[in-house]
């Protein structure tokens, strides 16, 4: 067993993002000024994207993406019940309705096959979300936006680097929307990113990002800037700092390596678990290629005298850390009040929730931890098949 316990995530930082935030700080511009603008164009080159607007959050981003469409009150957001809180907390901000469709059983993203059948009158967009940094089905979402005159907003904030049609998530929809949060693929602390190619919508998302304020309010304080402005809309304050744009592009620039590690650690890990049968390892997209944000394994329960409830608490006796994701949107009380949910109602979700652990994936890992996930992971297994 493990002396010291293995965090479920750390971030990969090295000299390089110290550089760059003392760049910052000796500047002197610590909020939104050069390096956010920087960054951004820096990611929007890395995606293929013609916009890249940074802010504080991907729930910023899908927030200002939505707002940027025009949601309003009785509109409906199709989206997924496999997801984090903010996919459709978001969607309420507007008094809007996030309308929940079931998820495909092999990847765990929205099943495209359901979506058709749940768009009204009322339906204004479709946000779909790339779980665990696989992609969603992209194509027939578009297909089913076209026919009916929908937008697509991606929730992409396990999705750098995620391919889909042999290219990168980012450039494909309306809006797609990334965090940089402490776990992700790379990390700003807190952050998020839209991206678009619609100038329309890319210019609404900057203006609302800083209380509505007309065009490149930042550089007022700049020797080419000027003290006069207006505001033309009740905007928000979800700009990115430059301190923490500053850690983006140190990130952006190890991304690659970072992203091969975190694969690395996933081909290891399938190796092992797919000789165990009381596991089912996570599916890869054929010729896409995988963010590995999250590793989720799935355990066979029928296989299993234990549930998922008592495994993570036989990997943390191991000094294991894990997670589980997603408590499906839909059995969450606020979603079973106010819409009458019940987890029957999406029972791919709820079922496959049921067995879902998240395993450590993170560049930092060495191979020894890799080692040690991979063999705590199978001797429970073993010890407790039926």
């Amino acid at each position: 067993m493990r002396e010291q316990f293995l965090p479920f995530a750390l971030p990969d930082l090295d000299e390089t993002e110290y550089a760059e935030i003392r760049e910052a700080l000796a500047s002197g511009w610590v909020t939104t000024g050069p390096k956010t603008r920087l960054f951004e164009s820096q990611f929007a080159a890395a995606v293929g994207a013609k916009h890249a607007i940074a802010v504080n959050s991907c729930t910023a981003a899908m927030h200002l993406a939505l707002e940027a469409i025009g949601l309003g009150r009785g509109d409906e957001v199709i989206t997924t019940p496999y997801t984090f809180a903010a996919t459709a907390e978001v969607i309420r901000y507007f008094d809007a309705r996030p309308v929940l469709v079931d998820v495909e059983r092999r990847y765990l993203n929205i099943d495209p096959a359901l979506v058709e059948a749940a768009v009204t009158p009322r339906t204004k967009a479709i946000m779909p979300v790339h779980i665990a940094g696989v992609a969603a089905d992209l194509d027939p979402l578009h297909a089913i936006a076209a026919r009916h005159g929908l937008r697509v907003i991606e929730d992409a904030a396990h999705a750098f680097p995620t391919t889909c049609g042999g290219r990168m998530v980012g450039g494909l929809s309306d809006c797609t929307c990334f965090s940089f949060y402490a776990t992700k693929t790379i990390t700003t602390g807190e952050g998020g990113m839209i991206t678009t190619g619609d100038d329309a919508l890319a210019e609404r998302c900057r203006i609302m990002a800083l209380h509505g304020i007309s065009k490149d309010a930042w550089k007022r304080y700049t020797a080419e800037g000027s003290w006069y402005y207006e505001i033309i809309a009740p905007g928000f304050k979800y700009n990115m700092t430059d301190v923490a744009a500053a850690m983006g592009i140190a990130q952006l620039r190890k991304y690659r390596a970072m992203h091969e590690r975190r694969s690395a650690i996933a081909r290891a890990y399938t190796e092992a678990f797919s000789r165990v049968p009381e596991l089912q390892a996570p599916s890869e997209r054929p010729g896409e290629r995988h963010a590995w944000h999250l590793y989720m394994l799935r355990l066979n329960l029928d296989r299993l005298r234990i549930d998922r409830a008592a495994f993570v608490e036989e990997l943390k006796k191991k000094n294991i850390g894990t997670s589980v994701h997603f408590i499906p949107l839909h059995v969450h009380p606020y979603y079973r009040e106010t819409f009458g949910y019940t987890p029957a109602d999406l029972p791919v979700a709820y079922g496959e929730y049921l067995r879902e652990i998240s395993l450590p994936i993170f560049s930092k890992m060495s191979d020894g931890d890799v080692r040690s996930v991979i063999g705590a992971v199978t001797e429970i297994a073993g010890a407790n098949r039926r």
